[in-house]
């Protein structure tokens, strides 16, 4: 057991946290101008909570820090969470603010749009603080960057602890807290949208993305992952490299899987192979998570056995 914050029971000592976004998530089906809401579900959503069930469902004890409001949506997320096997012990409640909202719209012409509140904030500098012992107790700390302060002061804390940091995204405009940020990061994923801008150009080759990764890696991760898209998943390590088929739309279970496998001490390519393969599952219905259960993994990562080479 380690201590939770202030006016929470202690929290169950867990191999992995994940500190990002907490919210609820309304997945609206047949949406319009001038056509009815039609079929619409709410979720346990929020990057850090995706990130977080799916590190659950591949078995790792796992705790979320982030915000929700003191709220009854905000207690209905901490029980879905914790149903899914995901310690809340570390989740701060906002007093007086509505927990975040996430609408997905799935509009008549098949394009999915996203609208976003988060009235209840961001993490502070005093809550990355408060929650000291988790993050220098847990093997892995998968950060999803966030506004202000916090993504660094996480990070670097993690980091002089000789915690495992996984940072999933972006690390900033700011070019002193970026270096920073890298130097104290293990694992950097980002997808083209966020390698292209990191890069100041777009990833549209192999070449051009394996030398942004190598420039990524001297400033401090060890492992830089690319989504390129159509063109595949990079993975760049240590002077090597494995090029595999491109992840589904599963982006939070790549994360969590890849993550895992690092924690248990797999290697990178282990990792990459594990880290596609989950991105792959398919979700099941709209607005729905991945099954990452062994039997729903096996036959992606034989398909993906067939593909990958030796690294190079």
């Amino acid at each position: 057991m380690i201590p939770g914050p202030a006016g929470y029971p202690p929290a169950m000592a867990a191999t992995a946290a994940v500190i990002g976004p907490i919210a609820r998530n309304l997945v609206v089906l047949g949406s319009g101008r001038s056509s009815p809401l039609g079929q619409y579900r709410e979720r346990l959503g929020g990057r850090g909570a995706d990130v977080a069930v799916g590190l659950a469902q591949l078995g790792c004890p796992v705790a979320l820090l982030g915000v929700v409001g003191d709220d009854a949506p905000g207690e209905r997320l901490l029980d879905r969470a914790g149903a899914a096997g995901v310690e809340t012990g570390w989740v701060l409640r906002r007093r007086g603010a509505p927990t975040g909202l996430v609408v997905d719209l799935l509009g008549a012409d098949g394009r999915w749009r996203c609208r976003e509140d988060r009235p209840a904030g961001w993490l502070s500098l005093r809550d990355v603080t408060a929650a000291r012992p988790l993050l220098t107790s847990a093997a892995t700390v998968v950060i999803e960057p966030q506004p202000g302060g916090a993504t660094l002061a996480a990070a670097e804390c993690a980091h002089s602890a000789g915690r495992r940091v996984v940072l999933d995204g972006h690390p900033g405009e700011d070019p002193r807290s970026r270096v920073r940020l890298l130097a104290a990061t293990e694992v950097l994923c980002l997808d083209r949208a966020a390698g292209s801008r990191l890069a100041g150009r777009p990833l549209d080759a192999v070449d051009v993305a394996l030398k942004t990764a190598d420039g990524l890696l001297r400033l401090g991760p060890a492992l830089v992952a690319l989504d390129l898209a159509a063109r595949g998943t990079l993975f760049v390590w240590a002077d090597r490299h494995l090029l595999l088929p491109p992840s589904g739309g599963g982006s939070a279970a790549f994360t969590a899987a890849l993550a895992w496998s690092l924690t248990r001490g797999q290697g990178p390519r282990r990792a990459a192979r594990l880290a596609v393969a989950a991105s792959q599952i398919p979700a099941g219905r709209p607005g729905g998570r991945p099954d990452l259960s062994p039997e729903a993994l096996a036959p992606r990562l034989a398909e993906l056995d067939r593909h990958i080479a030796p690294a190079r």
